[in-house]
């Protein structure tokens, strides 16, 4: 990245300088880039409601209240997110659309700045106030990429190549560096956690049928040998911790970096759902892929804030992983834009799913049947990410750990036993369309992928109730 550039220049002019050989990396990240926020806020559109709405799971407008009330004017910047003008459905819809419509124009270059500026303060409102539906590393990757791609993007409303405007060394850098650390970080807690499984090669045999939503192509590999099992497992450890170093050792490292790791995400896309996670990991590696060097034009890329705020970032994001209360970490936390990242550093033992079920008569139970996470045993498992049902999510995660944990599902469940139309629509069918149930309740099955030559995909067996039944009275 920096290893063309003469050291006797300046630490801010080498920092800031422009980076053209870069033009048409920029150009494909920043295309992919408005695709995933696109396929980020289409799937809001259909959730958001029923998640976050006056309605619905976890509605934003009284935890906003109650942070106002416990925080004093501090919640607004430990929760920063325009639902504090006003959180109705309405509001939660144009959030939506705002972003949608931002992410089209990123995608065509339509003004990419101001796109990016829209769809960064649209999703990081939603991510603030969603709760428990928004703790997920990748939120924060996306939001991360976002901002720094504020200092990436060429400006004006159709720019092109931007070849007018290359981006700085510092801006293609710091999203290399975020690329670089979500591998590199998530090899190091791998590690660090001591989980045995990594260590003894085994946490492939299992990790097809126990991630959050599988796919039928995941189903086929499960069935291989530990052999090819334990070969992944080596791989990724050597890919996370040792080949993305070559982002550090030029041109041609670069390009065999890129070409190492994209097939490792493409194989992760086809066998598990894992949102835009994967989509965005590989859309970064595109700024791996610099083009023949070219004489630097001698401008200066940006301005002497964008240098602090870069140089800060790189500093945050590098010390907080090994001290999460660094100061700036603390500081800019609650909106997102510096992370720590660490995928897979314990692996689940076990797949377990989280039912609803309700009565008309207190006798007969009906299950409320699930859109995409498993359920029917003959029901094929399907692929949809970048789409993400963060319902869904969250239930497989919920099922880890004591209904306590997850208080939440007690709502989902008294929205059921109302009939709450923004919930339900969360689920593939109503099965009380017409009449309410009497009762609600949660059980916990487990699974298990069938072996081939077994009916169906998925065998099961119920454990037992999960959370309390709820009644109406």
């Amino acid at each position: 990245m920096f290893e063309s550039i003469d050291t006797s220049t300046p630490l801010r002019t080498r920092w800031l300088t422009p980076a053209p050989t870069f033009l048409r990396a920029r150009w494909l990240f920043l295309r992919a880039l408005g695709a995933i926020f696109f396929s980020a806020f289409y799937a809001l559109w259909f959730q958001i409601h029923g998640l976050i709405g006056p309605d619905g799971i976890l509605p934003a407008a009284p935890w906003l209240s109650m942070a106002r009330a416990a925080l004093g004017l501090r919640a607004f910047w430990l929760a920063p997110t325009l639902l504090w003008i006003n959180a109705g459905d309405a509001m939660l819809s144009a959030i939506v659309i705002a972003g949608l419509i931002a992410s089209v124009m990123l995608t065509l270059n339509l003004a990419p700045r101001i796109s990016i500026g829209v769809a960064v303060v649209c999703f990081m409102s939603f991510v603030t106030a969603a709760q428990d539906f928004s703790a997920y590393q990748s939120d924060g990757m996306l939001l991360e990429a976002g901002f720094l791609s504020l200092f990436l993007a060429p400006p004006g409303l159709r720019p092109g190549l931007g070849a007018s405007h290359p981006p700085t060394r510092a801006s293609v850098f710091l999203l290399q560096y975020e690329w670089f650390r979500i591998y590199f970080e998530s090899g190091l807690v791998k590690i660090l956690s001591g989980e045995p499984q990594w260590r003894d090669l085994t946490a492939m045999d299992r990790y097809y049928e126990n991630g959050p939503l599988p796919t039928w192509l995941g189903w086929y590999v499960q069935q291989w040998p530990h052999s090819f099992h334990a070969c992944s497992a080596a791989a990724t450890l050597i890919v996370e911790l040792f080949v993305v170093w070559l982002l550090f050792f030029g041109r041609r490292s670069r390009w065999i970096a890129f070409a190492i790791t994209t097939p490792l995400q493409i194989g992760i896309i086809l066998t598990a759902n894992y949102a835009f996670l994967n989509y965005l990991v590989l859309g970064l590696g595109f700024l791996l892929l610099d083009g023949q060097r070219a004489a630097d034009s001698g401008q200066r890329g940006s301005s002497r804030v964008a240098a602090i705020v870069l140089a800060l970032h790189f500093l945050t994001t590098t010390m907080m992983f090994f001290f999460p209360a660094f100061p700036t970490a603390v500081l800019l936390g609650p909106t997102r834009i510096v992370n720590s990242y660490g995928l897979f550093a314990v692996m689940t033992r076990g797949r377990y799913e989280i039912e609803f079920q309700g009565t008309a008569d207190g006798k007969t139970w009906i299950a409320y049947p699930f859109k995409y996470k498993p359920q029917d045993p003959l029901t094929r498992p399907g692929i949809y990410a970048p789409y993400q049902p963060r319902l869904d999510w969250n239930l497989w995660f919920a099922s880890l750990a004591p209904w306590e944990e997850n208080r939440w599902v007690m709502s989902v469940e008294a929205r059921l036993l109302e009939g709450s139309p923004s919930v339900l629509r969360l689920f593939a069918a109503d099965p009380f369309a017409n009449r309410r149930p009497v009762a609600v309740r949660s059980v916990l099955w487990q699974y298990w992928f069938t072996k081939q030559g077994e009916r169906g995909w998925w065998r099961r067996e119920l454990k037992g109730t999960f959370a309390p039944d709820v009644h109406s009275r």
